[in-house]
């Protein structure tokens, strides 16, 4: 069995695409995904199935959302390595003093190349900060993601990807729950 970490976009948002997580997790269980667990109302769901691809069961999930409850929902699913990664390789990380409060990381559906910040016109985002990290960006606020043009809708505009965001706080709590998760499934 292979755990995956379906990262779901936009539901349960000011009262939009609302979806009960106990009501996902039974028709996630429904359609033969194992040990399904969720983490808060926005859409974190980890599920356990023999299927290795990434890629396809967020195809399952996302198709299975739409047929229980009419909402199209984009779904990236990752893995313990992303997760690992973000701690690993985020450099605003290594600045004295950095307020994890204000940081995210936005998961994206396909590696962006390496020449991509290049070729992005960044200026208007500043004081935000962003660093690209092939299906990763790291982002640092300067206030809040309520207060920035540095958004998912921008995300995908601009560098033609779907793209969901967590906290770094969320990132954090998952990669915890990965690990016990594989550390439980190791026995």
């Amino acid at each position: 069995m292979k755990t995956h970490l379906a990262l779901l976009r936009g539901i349960n948002v000011s009262g939009h695409k609302m979806i009960k997580m106990e009501a996902l997790k039974k028709v996630l269980e429904g359609i033969g995904f194992v040990n399904v667990v969720t983490y808060i109302q926005s859409g974190n769901v980890f599920v356990d199935t023999e299927e290795e691809s990434p890629a396809k069961v967020g195809f399952l999930i996302k198709q299975e959302i739409y047929k229980q409850f009419g909402h199209d929902v984009p779904v990236i699913v990752i893995g313990q390595e992303d997760l690992q990664a973000c701690l690993d390789r985020n450099e605003f990380l290594n600045e004295e003093g950095v307020d994890l409060k204000k940081l995210y990381v936005s998961f994206i559906s396909s590696e962006l190349p390496e020449n991509m910040i290049t070729q992005l016109n960044l200026n208007f985002i500043h004081p935000d900060e962003i660093q690209l990290d092939g299906k990763r960006i790291y982002l640092k606020y300067d206030t809040s993601p309520a207060k920035t043009k540095l958004d998912n809708k921008w995300i995908e505009k601009s560098m033609n990807v779907i793209s969901t965001t967590r906290n770094w706080n969320t990132v954090n709590t998952l990669l915890k729950m990965f690990q016990e998760r594989s550390q439980t499934n190791s026995f």
